[in-house]
């Protein structure tokens, strides 16, 4: 009985643990025309940073892209577009439905409550959406917590 009820125990917080691990993943199927046009402007987001009606969203205004024209070719458009929804969370609390913005979603605000302003201010990071300042690993997809580095501009 002892062995089953801790069997029970360890299933258990296996379980949890993949709910807790809630971080963005990329995808096990990289598309490469996402890699080529998204991410020569900036880091190819992890897909499941939003929902696939915020990545429609996101995709139908490329014309005015946070300020820019980042329009592609109809082919290019509509391949990406279906990839990022196949990829796209599932999970509600990622849709930041009044904007676009991954910065402005409940779990990236939550993720990253601890840092300061001067910090996303600092020249080295900029803003909140240059993730690779801080994540050594966010081109690939790897946001571990004991990877993180935080710069530190001495004035």
């Amino acid at each position: 009985m002892m062995k089953v009820k801790a069997i029970l125990i360890c299933s258990a917080l296996l379980a949890s643990g993949s709910l807790l691990a809630d971080g963005p993943r990329m995808p096990r199927e990289i598309d490469k025309t996402w890699i080529e046009e998204c991410g020569s402007c900036h880091l190819a987001y992890p897909p499941s940073l939003l929902t696939a009606d915020n990545w429609r969203r996101m995709m139908g205004g490329l014309d005015r892209h946070f300020g820019s024209n980042a329009s592609l070719d109809a082919a290019s458009a509509a391949k990406i577009t279906a990839f990022l929804e196949r990829n796209a969370s599932t999970r509600g609390q990622r849709n930041a439905s009044s904007t676009l913005r991954i910065t402005d979603t409940p779990w990236f605000v939550r993720e990253h409550d601890e840092v300061s302003p001067a910090a996303w201010r600092d020249p080295n990071v900029k803003s909140a959406a240059n993730c690779a300042a801080c994540h050594r690993g966010a081109d690939r997809g790897d946001y571990d917590d004991d990877d993180i580095v935080i710069p530190v501009t001495r004035r």
